[in-house]
């Protein structure tokens, strides 16, 4: 057995316990994808990342994201958690931007204060949702006919379809059949209204994982960058957002969205909350 370095924190929140924890395991070059596997698997957490050297000459570290399931080619949380993490533990950067090499390529991150933001990677799939998915969802989330306002894809690696609804109540309000949704990525969203709902965002949003040893997700970087592209492409948010994620969960998760230029940018704090080693 060797010893790995090793972080846990929460990302999405100043506040440990209320965001969306991550298992960060460094110098993991040795590890064989199996090992890599079982570790996520065991951590049970939504995401746990292995950070490697680069391949790529213009990256500052290599990150794999696994789930207890599959590995990842990207996700938003695990992407600004470990960045978190490697600035913490000594990375410095080659530039005044933080490179990641992952499976989608090079994502760039950029200090903002004291939080991080990722560029919002391009979609691999979107446009409409066919209308017979659309109905299994719409079953498997208990939702009265007519409640769905719209439906998108906006997978960037990780196969997201999101529903929007009208209400922030209703989202609220969802108890998932997870045998229905089984093998889908499925984020609900709903504008926040200003004059009722008490709270510091525009959007609430709920994301359901089933069959991932964490079937809901309390804070998705993914699932709201995808969903801003959509969002900002079609004039339904202004360029500067925030979303509330993770409230059934007993969470407080915020995600940051900004616009600059043709780039989005989704941000948010993160901190350590367990740091060690781990023999693997």
């Amino acid at each position: 057995m060797s010893q790995f370095d090793f972080k846990q924190v929460d990302v999405f929140s100043r506040r440990p316990l209320k965001g969306n924890p991550l298992a960060v395991v460094f110098g993991a070059d040795e590890l064989s994808d199996e090992r890599m596997a079982a570790f996520a698997s065991w951590t049970n957490l939504s995401e746990t990342t292995f950070v490697l050297e680069p391949r790529d000459p213009r990256a500052d570290y290599r990150v794999r994201i696994f789930t207890t399931l599959q590995e990842l080619p990207f996700a938003g949380h695990p992407t600004l958690g470990t960045c978190h993490a490697w600035l913490e533990a000594g990375g410095i950067p080659k530039g005044e931007e933080i490179i990641q090499e992952c499976g989608v390529g090079l994502v760039r991150i950029r200090r903002q204060g004291d939080d991080l933001a990722f560029l919002a990677p391009p979609l691999l799939r979107s446009g409409p949702v066919d209308a017979d998915l659309v109905e299994r969802v719409r079953l498997g989330l208990g939702l009265e006919e007519g409640t769905i306002t719209d439906a998108q894809w906006v997978d960037n690696g990780a196969g997201w379809l999101v529903l929007m609804l009208a209400d922030r109540a209703q989202v609220l309000a969802l108890e998932p059949d997870y045998a229905q949704l089984r093998g889908l990525a499925v984020g609900v969203i709903a504008p926040c209204c200003p004059e009722r709902d008490d709270i510091d965002a525009q959007f609430e949003v709920r994301a359901f994982i089933s069959g991932d040893g964490a079937p809901e997700d309390p804070a998705t970087g993914s699932l709201n960058a995808g969903v801003a592209q959509w969002l900002l492409s079609k004039g339904l948010a202004p360029s500067s957002y925030v979303v509330s994620q993770g409230l059934t969960m007993g969470r407080a998760g915020r995600i940051h969205v900004e616009q600059i230029g043709d780039e989005i940018w989704i941000g948010g704090s993160t901190v350590t909350c367990i740091e060690g080693t781990l023999s693997l």
